[in-house]
């Protein structure tokens, strides 16, 4: 045990100790203080206000006096405003306060996240052929562009006696329009028709908005300790947000256990330590001192996503547990793929030849990543449950499943870590058996075959 942990501190302090792990590891925070710091500054930037012309054709003569009211930049900021307020009253505490203090809850915010409100006018028409034509005829500088062709139907407001729906209208558009000014068209469209509805009714239409008008409160998550806001987004990245940190500390672990064995082998340090210590105490070394190192990153990410959700007071949204569970298949995945990734560098000379050989392990890490969103949306299904099963993908399907909003049972949670503990012996066995014949092995690299072999001769 002394010389296996020689072999992993020294496997540790080698890559810990580079230039290139420090950047590495600090890249990523740097990346999103910059983007937090320079992203509202960028969004600050208001975008240039659209003018354009949209062509009504509209059979009815109701409709098109009421879009002259409706598609007002008066009023699409009054929408808009509108629409902010619903968003912010669902969000977090934290961040409805960092609005009202930053003043965001105003139009001018909206317009940064959504583009400038367009000044349009309407256009009166009859010809639908002309007018599509028109839609695509070059305007000249400082003249309104072409924005749009609205075509009501002649029963979108007054409902025939056979009919049981109401009509609708026809929109043609020219080639790369903005979709955000499309949406704004769409959004005024739709309170046009609906205006001239409830006035041929001879209805009141505010209130008929407060009759249908239902404020939806927050939902409260309630948890051991406290209750609190219920997050949707939260509950939504969660899964994705834990399956990608097992992925990214696998890869990263089994991607430096690789480089090491392959230069430590094309050097011939390799038979310098094979002279000191046997061939398992080498590779458990190298294995536990890239656990190491990717334990530390794990650690580091952990530790900033929840000082993020301290900062926005949704901690106690979290289940700590699932940290836990997050580090015990962590562990076993990174001990059945590292084991797998050392015998592959042991029995190559370079690391052009080890991609071979890499890829129908990196296809089966990249199996449970795909399979994700299923998995997360039907935790308890048949499917879901015996993928949760089956090494070595059962760690990732298994996580998924405890990060979403049917967690499973006990039981089968201790059954997945039982079967990943026998795929972490197995898959030790297995390369010890390869490692122990590749490290001495040079000339043309194996195949899968001649691996298989090697397994069952050593």
């Amino acid at each position: 045990m002394r010389k296996i942990g020689l072999i992993a501190a020294r496997e540790f302090l080698a890559t810990v100790a580079t230039r290139g792990f420090i950047v590495g590891v600090l890249l990523m925070p740097a990346l999103l203080a910059l983007a937090f710091s320079v992203g509202p500054r960028i969004m600050n930037q208001r975008s240039a206000t659209v003018h354009g012309q949209v062509a009504v054709i509209d059979p009815t003569g109701r409709v098109t006096s009421a879009l002259r009211t409706t598609i007002d930049p008066q009023a699409i900021a009054a929408r808009r405003d509108e629409t902010a307020r619903r968003v912010l009253a669902a969000a977090p505490a934290a961040v409805r306060d960092l609005a009202a203090s930053t003043g965001n809850t105003s139009n001018a915010a909206v317009d940064r996240m959504v583009g400038a409100v367009p000044d349009l006018q309407i256009v009166d028409s009859s010809d639908i052929g002309s007018q599509k034509a028109w839609l695509i005829e070059p305007t000249k500088e400082l003249q309104p562009r072409h924005i749009a062709v609205v075509v009501i139907h002649h029963d979108a407001v007054s409902l025939p006696a056979d009919h049981a729906e109401y009509g609708t209208y026809d929109l043609y558009v020219p080639v790369n329009l903005d979709d955000r000014i499309e949406a704004v068209i769409v959004d005024s469209v739709r309170e046009a028709i609906v205006n001239a509805r409830v006035l041929t009714q001879s209805l009141d239409r505010e209130h008929l908005d407060a009759l249908l008008r239902v404020q939806r409160p927050p939902s409260v998550t309630v948890t051991r300790n406290n209750e609190q806001v219920t997050s949707g987004v939260f509950n939504r990245v969660l899964p994705f947000a834990f399956v990608g940190l097992l992925l990214f500390g696998v890869l990263m672990g089994g991607q430096g256990l690789v480089t090491s064995t392959v230069e430590e082998k094309s050097s011939r340090v390799i038979e310098v330590l094979l002279s000191a210590v046997s061939p398992f105490e080498l590779l458990a070394g190298k294995i536990l001192g890239q656990m190491g190192v990717s334990l530390v990153v794990l650690a580091l990410y952990i530790g900033l996503g929840l000082m993020l959700l301290a900062s926005f007071t949704m901690l106690g949204l979290l289940d700590i547990t699932l940290v836990f569970y997050l580090m015990v298949f962590f562990v076993i995945t990174y001990l059945t793929i590292g084991s797998a990734m050392v015998a592959v560098g042991s029995a190559v000379n370079e690391m052009r030849e080890a991609q071979s050989l890499m890829m129908p392990i990196m296809l089966t890490m990249m199996v449970p990543w795909v399979l994700a969103a299923p998995i997360a949306r039907e935790p308890n299904s048949t499917f879901s449950t015996a993928i949760s099963f089956i090494p070595p993908m059962n760690t990732f399907a298994m996580l998924l499943r405890l990060t979403s909003s049917a967690p499973p049972p006990a039981w089968q949670v201790w059954l997945t870590m039982g079967i990943g503990v026998g795929s972490v012996v197995a898959a030790v066995w297995m390369a010890s058996k390869v490692f122990k014949i590749g490290l001495l092995m040079y000339g043309k690299p194996p195949d899968f075959k001649t691996l298989v072999r090697w397994v069952r001769a050593a």
